[in-house]
C-alpha cells in the first residue's frame, strides 16, 4: 500500500541502495483471528467484538504440523484477542512442546473474566511468555485508546499475573509490556518510557520484565482515524522523515513468517493487514515444507516506514 503524499517505500530503499529480502527465519507468528473484546483506535487489523474471523481447529492442526517440520526458535500467538478463540487451551501446550519460546500477545482485559482462569493456568504451566499491551499508566489515556474501564481491568489483571509469578524478579514466567502511542505521534524514548512505567506501576505493587515501545502502523482502524482526523499526511511524512536505513536489517519480516486466521502465509502481521502475501504466489501453511527460503523479496508499502523509523520495529 503506497500513498501519493510520500515517496514510495520501494523507491526509498532503491535510493539508499537497499532491498528488503528474507533472511533466516526464526519465528512463526500465528494470528488466531480478528475477534476481540476491544475495538482499539490504533488497531491495524480492525479487530473487535463484531468480527467472526477465527482460526479453525483444522488450520490449527496445519500450524502444529508446520511447527513439527521446522524447529522455530519462537512461536508468537497473536490476534485479535487470542484468549477468545475456541481451542486455544488445546493449541498452547502442543505448540509449547515444539519451540524453545512460546509467546502469547494479550490485551490483558481478555484475561479478566473468571472463565479465563483455566487458560491462565495453561499459560503458566506451559511456560508461556506474555506480551501485554498497555498504552499508558493512567486511566484517561488508556481508556481514550481502548474504551471506558479498560485501565482498571488491565491493572487488576497485571496484579493477578504477578500473583501467578509472571513478571516477578528471577521468575522464568516472562511478562513484557508493549506500549503504542495514543495519538498521531511517534513513541518516546524506550528507556524513558520504561522507567516511568516501572515507577508508576510499582506504586500499585506491579512488576514486569521488559517494556517495548512501537510506532502505530498506518493501517486498518488507525489509518481510518488518521484520515478522519486530518492527520494522515503529517503522520506519513513524520514516519518517512525518520527513516533509518540501519533499521532495515532488524525488521521482523526478515526473520518471521506469519500465518493468518485462515491459514495463509504473510511476511508479517502488518502485511497480513495490508493484504500482501508471502512469496510470489498466495500459499497456505499446509504447503510450506519447512523454513521459507532465504533471499525471497518481501512485499512492502508505505506502512513499512513505521518499522524503519528511528530505532525500528523488531
Amino acid at each position: 500500500m503506497n500513498s501519493a503524499v510520500i515517496e514510495p517505500f520501494e523507491k526509498k530503499l532503491a535510493r539508499h541502495g537497499l532491498t528488503l529480502v528474507r533472511g533466516r527465519t526464526r519465528t512463526l507468528q500465528v494470528n488466531l483471528g480478528y475477534l476481540c473484546d476491544l475495538a482499539c483506535r490504533h488497531c491495524h487489523l480492525e479487530a473487535g467484538p463484531q468480527r467472526r474471523e477465527v482460526m479453525s481447529l483444522a488450520t490449527m492442526e496445519a500450524v502444529i504440523a508446520l511447527a513439527g517440520r521446522a524447529a522455530f526458535e519462537t512461536i508468537d500467538i497473536t490476534g485479535g484477542a487470542p484468549e477468545l478463540v475456541p481451542h486455544i487451551e488445546w493449541l498452547v501446550p502442543r505448540l509449547a512442546a515444539l519451540t524453545e519460546r512460546l509467546i502469547v500477545r494479550t490485551n490483558l482485559v481478555a484475561l479478566s473474566d473468571e472463565c479465563r482462569a483455566g487458560l491462565l493456568r495453561c499459560y503458566r504451566d506451559n511456560g508461556v511468555a506474555l506480551a501485554a499491551s498497555l498504552p499508558a499508566t493512567n486511566a484517561s489515556q488508556t481508556d481514550a485508546q481502548r474504551g471506558s474501564g479498560v485501565w482498571e481491568k488491565s491493572i487488576a489483571v497485571l496484579k493477578t499475573l504477578n500473583q501467578h509469578g509472571y513478571g516477578c524478579p528471577d521468575s522464568p514466567l516472562e511478562l513484557d509490556l508493549v506500549v503504542n502511542p495514543a495519538g498521531a505521534f511517534l513513541p518516546g524514548g524506550q528507556q524513558h518510557v520504561e522507567r516511568k512505567f516501572r515507577q508508576d506501576l510499582a506504586r500499585r505493587g506491579i512488576v514486569f520484565h521488559h517494556l517495548f515501545t512501537f510506532a502505530n502502523v498506518p493501517l486498518g482502524r488507525f489509518r481510518s482515524w488518521l484520515e478522519r482526523s486530518g492527520n494522515l499526511e503529517a503522520y506519513l511524512h513524520e514516519l518517512a522523515a525518520r527513516f533509518n536505513p540501519q533499521a532495515l536489517q532488524g525488521v521482523m519480516c526478515r526473520s518471521l513468517i506469519s500465518v493468518s486466521w485462515d491459514g495463509y502465509l504473510h511476511d508479517c502481521d502488518f502485511n497480513l493487514a495490508a493484504g500482501l502475501h508471502h512469496g510470489p504466489e498466495r500459499s497456505h501453511v499446509s504447503q510450506l515444507g519447512g523454513f521459507p527460503a532465504e533471499g525471497l523479496a518481501i512485499a512492502n508499502g508505505d506502512h513499512c516506514y513505521a518499522c524503519t523509523a528511528g530505532s525500528g520495529f523488531t
